[in-house]
């Protein structure tokens, strides 16, 4: 079956209703949801798990004063309850520790107000991108525990109203811009992919489209809108 081919901010607009909202971006990263949030009309507040892991989301500045950066992880979210209207985990829930998944879930509930919304989006282990980073770290595992953490999601208070897949594609210039986005996500891939870099050149130019000199990767995805049971 053909998926529709889209980007993930258009899922998350068509889905989310994002403008005028307090929206939490989860694992926000270099910032990059947080801003075209923002440029949607919503007030955004991106979490990661340290500093430095927000240092170029920081960097690229507030879209003046829509968008405040905090540390905290998932399971711990520095936030009052029922502070927000939204919260968002955009390829991130697979990257919170196993155990914690169904925590997170619920302290994404705690922190919503009532006829909030949680919206998760999660790659899929699958297609030409995954079967290249995998060379770098195999995720299947925890990605399915992701999976039945969203299975489960009414142990956590909330309840599934919406699921979605569809493929995204990706580009990358060179192998130097998919050590950047792949390392980025996890520090301590940084070995891994040093190790592995032929391989994973080799890689880029098998399993890559040719585009605008650089390579196009297909990533399937799953996105689903959760709320809160009453």
């Amino acid at each position: 079956m053909t998926r529709e081919l889209t980007t993930n901010i258009e899922v998350v607009e068509r889905l989310l209703e994002p403008a005028g909202r307090d929206v939490v971006d989860i694992g926000c990263g270099g910032g990059w949801l947080a801003r075209e949030l923002a440029a949607r009309g919503a007030r955004v507040t991106g979490t990661e798990i340290s500093d430095q892991q927000l240092a170029d989301a920081r960097a690229r500045g507030d879209a003046d004063g829509k968008i405040s950066y905090v540390v905290g992880p998932a399971e711990a979210l520095p936030l009052a309850d029922a502070s927000v209207d939204a919260v968002v985990f955009m390829n991130s829930l697979h990257h919170v520790p196993e155990a914690a998944m169904s925590l997170a879930l619920r302290q994404a509930r705690r922190v919503l107000r009532p006829g909030g919304r949680v919206f998760v989006a999660e790659p899929q282990a699958e297609g030409a991108f995954y079967a290249m980073v995998r060379l770098v770290e195999d995720e299947d595992h925890v990605r399915a525990m992701a999976r039945r953490a969203l299975d489960d999601a009414r142990a956590a208070g909330l309840e599934r109203v919406t699921a979605l897949e569809y493929d995204v594609a990706g580009w990358l210039a060179d192998v130097a811009a998919l050590r950047q986005r792949v390392v980025s996500v996890d520090p301590a891939r940084t070995a891994r992919f040093d190790a592995h870099e032929e391989q994973l050149t080799e890689a880029f130019h098998r399993l890559g489209t040719e585009r605008d000199g650089g390579r196009s990767f297909t990533q399937p995805m799953r996105a689903e809108l959760l709320v809160a049971l009453t």
